[in-house]
């Protein structure tokens, strides 16, 4: 499935990512959302991760974690959030799911999670992480290895967080997803399998690819790098990239070039520096 940057890498055995073909009853989420109170958002424990808003409330979570939004590997105790509304058991009532853990995480407007991975979902028999968008802004580029995933609301995601993965909220409104940590029961794992099928082809993975060809070329082509950096108007970097790009016959697009400058374009630069 290359051309929708799910196959495997170094990194794990399972698939980058996968959409799975289930029901997500949206609107009993999205009115559990709404009743949850400002002051049950705590921030996450992950502190040097981010910056700006970055808080969750946790609906299950194991018995030994050792704060309301980490992990851990006691039984599933259910919070009063999940108990108190049977909206959210409505909304996933038709998945099968042996959940270990159930958060709403929320970022920010203007936030961002820093690259890392989540260590705890190593190993052969380690929780699967389904993410469920609820609110999923447009200028929202969550990075997978190197891959903008492009989850929308109501849609229900496996993602292999085991590999090195950031958010960035470039949005003014919030970006709040129910992320579910799962038993790799025979019914998920056939679930995630049959996903990769029906994953859209966004050509994420061929960009990628064509970006980090596109990288090693600029290193190797002082007068191009002088070039784009000389250049302070954005939309004439933006076209000045995919012209030399073009020109390699490496494909990319404007939006892809404009995910990676806001990452931040000083590091393009300092990358691009000889």
């Amino acid at each position: 499935m290359e051309s929708s940057g799910i196959e495997p890498t170094g990194y794990s055995s399972r698939p980058l990512c996968a959409r799975l073909n289930a029901q997500v009853d949206l609107p009993p989420l999205l009115a559990a959302l709404a009743a949850i109170e400002p002051a049950q958002w705590q921030p996450h424990f992950n502190q040097h991760y981010f910056n700006g808003d970055w808080s969750g409330v946790a609906l299950i979570a194991p018995a030994d974690a050792s704060s309301e939004l980490a992990p851990g590997t006691g039984p599933a105790v259910q919070r009063p959030a999940w108990l108190n509304d049977s909206r959210w058991q409505q909304g996933l009532g038709h998945l099968p799911l042996a959940i270990r853990s159930a958060r709403l995480l929320r970022l920010g407007p203007g936030a961002q999670i820093h690259e890392h991975r989540d260590y705890d979902l190593g190993g052969p028999d380690a929780d699967l992480r389904l993410h469920i968008p609820l609110l999923s802004p447009e200028q929202v580029d969550f990075m997978l290895e190197g891959q903008r995933i492009p989850m929308r609301a109501g849609e229900c995601w496996f993602l292999d967080l085991e590999r090195p993965h950031s958010v960035d909220n470039h949005d003014q409104l919030p970006r709040i997803h129910l992320v579910l940590d799962c038993r790799p029961t025979p019914w998920l794992l056939d679930a995630v399998a049959a996903g990769l099928a029906t994953t859209p082809a966004t050509g994420e993975g061929r960009r990628a690819r064509a970006l980090a060809e596109f990288r090693r070329w600029l290193s190797a082509s002082p007068l191009a790098c002088w070039e784009l950096q000389a250049l302070t108007d954005v939309e004439q970097f933006i076209d000045r990239t995919l012209a030399l790009a073009a020109a390699q016959e490496l494909l990319l697009d404007r939006q892809q070039v404009l995910a990676a400058m806001r990452q931040g374009r000083q590091r393009w630069s300092d990358q691009w520096k000889v």
